[in-house]
C-alpha cells in the first residue's frame, strides 16, 4: 500500500479493561481533515472489530469506510488505531469493485432462479401458491426467505406473491426477525 504520512489525520490508544472493556485510553489528531469520526463514541466498536472473537478466527488488519480508513496494531490487551483519509485510487479500486460485484450478483441470480424457481408463465402454480400460502400460515408466523425457500421462487417471486395476498387482506406483517418480514395469515 502506497501512502504518505500526511493521509494519517489522527491516531488513537484503546485499551482494555477487565471489568469495564475497551475504552479510549488517548488519541491525537494531527489534522482537521476529518471529523465525521468521533473517537470516544467509536473505541468500543473499534475494538470489537479488530479485536473480536476466539484466537482461531482471522482478524482484520485495516478498516475501509466511506469517508476514512482505520489500520490497527495490536499490542497485548492494547490497539493502536491509525486513521487515514484514502486517497483518489482507493474511491476508484471501489469503483470497480462494485461494478465487479454487480456482475457477479446479477450472474447468481440468473443461475439461481434459472436452477430453483419456477416459471413465471404458469398462472396455474402461482394461483396455487397464492391458495396454499395463507392456509400455511394459519396460526404460524414465517419469515420470507422461509417461505421462498419452500416454494423454490426467486426473491422478487415471492415479493410478488406476498405483496398481492396482503393487498387482498389474506395475510399482514406480523413482527420482524432481524432483517426479515415475519408473515401470518389474517
Amino acid at each position: 500500500m502506497n501512502f504518505t504520512e500526511n493521509e494519517i489525520f489522527g491516531a488513537a490508544l484503546i485499551g482494555f479493561d477487565m471489568i469495564d472493556g475497551p475504552f479510549l485510553k488517548w488519541k491525537k489528531e494531527f489534522s482537521q481533515v476529518n471529523k465525521s469520526v468521533n473517537l470516544d463514541d467509536f473505541a468500543m466498536n473499534f475494538y470489537l472489530a479488530f479485536r473480536g472473537g476466539n484466537e482461531s478466527v482471522k482478524k482484520p488488519r485495516a478498516i475501509l469506510y466511506d469517508k476514512f480508513y482505520i489500520v490497527a496494531f495490536p499490542k497485548d490487551l492494547e490497539l493502536c488505531c491509525l486513521f487515514m483519509k484514502p486517497k483518489n485510487a482507493i474511491d476508484n479500486n471501489i469503483n470497480q469493485l462494485n461494478k465487479i460485484a454487480s456482475r457477479i450478483i446479477t450472474e447468481m441470480e440468473i443461475d439461481e432462479t434459472d436452477d430453483k424457481s419456477i416459471d413465471d408463465s404458469d398462472e396455474n402454480t402461482i394461483e396455487e401458491i397464492k391458495r396454499l400460502i395463507p392456509n400455511l400460515l394459519n396460526g404460524t408466523k414465517m419469515t420470507t426467505p422461509e417461505l421462498r425457500r419452500y416454494f423454490k421462487l426467486s426473491n422478487s417471486q415471492i415479493w410478488k406473491i406476498m405483496s398481492d395476498l396482503e393487498n387482498s387482506k389474506k395475510i399482514k406483517r406480523a413482527d420482524k426477525k432481524g432483517r426479515s418480514i415475519l408473515w401470518t395469515a389474517i
